[in-house]
């Protein structure tokens, strides 16, 4: 009788460690919702971010300079890009500096 409470209880607690793996594992790889792409435009490169795969961004030139220019490189695009969407994520305001441009080292 002993031996097989003991069976009993090891087998609940292996299936509960199963079971919290599992679930553990579907939280760790949870699906971002704020994207980052890239896209080209007629003179550079612009960026966009995406929620849910609905745009809410949609840049295809540098912010805060006075020229109305796409970025450069592709790179130069994301950089820039990602600095807004890690912005949305603190809840602040999406705006970029110029001297956030710089930090970057942004083509100008």
């Amino acid at each position: 009788m002993i031996i097989n409470i003991k069976q009993f209880f090891w087998s609940n607690i292996q299936k509960s460690f199963v079971v919290f793996a599992v679930l553990f594992f579907i939280a760790c790889a949870k699906k971002e919702t704020l994207t980052t792409a890239s896209f080209k435009t007629n003179s550079g490169w612009g960026y966009t971010i995406a929620y849910k795969e609905k745009i809410l961004i949609k840049q295809s030139v540098i912010p805060v300079i006075s020229a109305t220019k796409s970025f450069e490189t592709e790179t130069d695009a994301l950089k820039v890009g990602n600095l807004v969407k890690q912005k949305l994520k603190q809840n602040l305001s999406p705006t970029v500096t110029k001297n956030e441009l710089i930090l970057l080292k942004i083509k100008l």
